[in-house]
């Protein structure tokens, strides 16, 4: 149709009629060929759902072809995904102090740091599409996810001490609590992958409590350390006069055996001879025997 002279005849107002659809008519060509196809960003699976017929189709991350307007396209990620929840604002999946609630058996309450790592399949990317009507992974972290690591970790902390919570048995709350998550997310198409528990927060009471719990126990270390040494201090000087007392006896054993042998040895005959040996020819000045002791010494000088 060529282009009239007059826009305000019937032809002219006909020609741009013509000319508007055409326009219209190219924009949504170029608009659907633009929306037949879509990225899986790396590390997703995208799921395709045909609005008409129902069906989902998995398909893995790069480029997939879709028909516009009729089928919608959800990602979900295959690789690892962690969700944090921390005291320290900036840190965790939401602002501000994010830490969760833990009960005790003592009914007390800390706050405690937690991140859960998980991720799907492309084998159940498609279940996660149907549990959660299509929602996207920010919204399930939001909900699902984050209500069932705190119902777990709850459950799991409410059966320990506080003591056994932030020391003793603090493995096996991390292992409880990831037992009965990985159960809960795989009957949604998720697989967990790992739990953290990070730092335990106690309210000031409770920390000053711990503070002159753990006092106490030193103090009562250090006295036993002291009983301990002072007992080994009595054992090693016990042991020093035993020994001392057993050197002297043997000693003594040994001179009175030592005298035994003398005296046996002593015969009249030997005691002589002996005598005899060590006579100078000097008569003696004083003698005795069976009678008292005379001083020859008197007699000599009388004379």
């Amino acid at each position: 149709m060529n282009r009239p002279a007059d826009f305000n005849s019937p032809e002219g107002i006909a020609w741009i009629a013509s000319r508007a659809v055409t326009a219209l008519a190219a924009l949504v060509l170029v608009v659907a060929i633009m929306n037949s196809f879509v990225v899986i960003a790396p590390g997703n699976t995208g799921v395709l759902f045909n609005i008409w017929t129902g069906s989902l189709r998995s398909v893995g991350q790069g480029m997939a072809f879709r028909i516009p307007w009729i089928t919608k396209v959800q990602s979900y990620p295959t690789a690892l995904r962690t969700y944090t929840m921390v005291a320290r604002s900036g840190e965790g999946s939401s602002e501000g102090d994010d830490s969760i609630d833990l009960p005790t058996r003592e009914g007390q309450h800390i706050r405690q740091d937690i991140s859960v790592t998980y991720n799907t399949s492309e084998e159940e990317a498609a279940k996660v599409f149907r549990e959660f009507r299509g929602a996207d992974i920010e919204d399930i972290e939001s909900t699902f996810i984050r209500r069932t690591i705190i119902t777990m970790a709850q459950n799991a902390a409410g059966q320990m001490s506080l003591s056994e919570i932030i020391s003793s048995q603090r493995n096996s709350l991390q292992d409880a609590i990831q037992g009965t998550l990985a159960t809960e997310l795989d009957k949604r198409g998720f697989h967990l992958d790992k739990v953290n528990l990070g730092a335990s927060h106690l309210p000031a009471a409770i920390e000053a409590q711990m503070q002159q719990k753990m006092a106490a126990q030193q103090q009562a270390q250090q006295a036993e350390y002291e009983l301990q040494k002072q007992q080994t201090l009595a054992k090693a000087a016990v042991a020093q006069a035993e020994g001392e007392a057993q050197s002297t006896l043997v000693k003594a054993k040994a001179q009175a055996e030592g005298n035994r042998l003398l005296e046996q040895s002593l015969t009249t005959n030997l005691v002589q001879y002996k005598a005899i040996e060590k006579w100078n020819g000097t008569m003696p000045e004083v003698t005795g025997g069976a009678t008292p002791f005379i001083d020859l010494r008197v007699k000599k000088t009388t004379e």
